[in-house]
């Protein structure tokens, strides 16, 4: 999955989780936090696979179960003991869907549950990235945008596509949270 549809996946999820439980919209650190929660695997295994080499693929230690729900865990209480659990809850959803989302569309796509992604060290894939971290990045992306407008897509790339405008809607209808408060703060030291 791409990072725009891991933080559109986590945002959607906590923003329904909490105008259901709190009848409100995320607050702006609510809405930091879970969008980066999405995307913390990313931003700690792409670049030492990618760039750095220390894992035989962009799959290890922040994809795995051994290391992300005990690190679940832990923010959660941090936060419950500063008294921000809606931080803690929102770090949990955020990331807690990353991994089954870097599972489940490979399932529906190859009819295969690559596993090995969330099981580091127990189990690992490999594969190479040549190019660096910005040359795989740019490779993969080249594959993405060609599919997406090539006029004929495939049900991930528009099933993908429709969830981030979703979720772009939605998030304009919660107020653009994460957003909306620096802007107000700008506004109103103006003043």
């Amino acid at each position: 999955m791409w990072p725009w549809e891991h933080a559109a996946i986590g945002y959607v999820a906590f923003s329904i989780l909490v105008h259901f439980f709190r009848r409100r919209p995320p607050s702006g650190a609510e809405a930091v936090v879970v969008v980066f929660a999405s995307v913390f695997p990313d931003l700690i295994d792409k670049p030492l696979a990618w760039e750095f080499g220390v894992f035989p693929s962009g799959y290890g230690i922040a994809h795995s179960i051994f290391f992300a729900f005990p690190l679940i865990i832990v923010v959660f209480l941090l936060s419950i003991r500063h008294d921000r659990s809606n931080l803690g809850i929102g770090f949990g959803v955020g990331y807690g869907l990353h991994l089954p989302m870097d599972v489940l569309p490979a399932y529906v796509q190859h009819g295969r549950l690559p596993l090995e992604r969330i099981l580091w060290p127990v189990r690992t894939s490999e594969t190479s990235y040549p190019g660096g971290f910005s040359g795989t990045f740019v490779t993969y992306f080249r594959g993405y945008l060609a599919e997406l407008l090539s006029g004929d897509p495939s049900g991930y790339v528009v099933a993908a596509t429709g969830i981030v405008v979703g979720c772009l809607l939605l998030w304009i209808y919660d107020g653009m949270p994460g957003v909306r408060e620096p802007v107000l703060y700008l506004f109103e030291r103006r003043r």
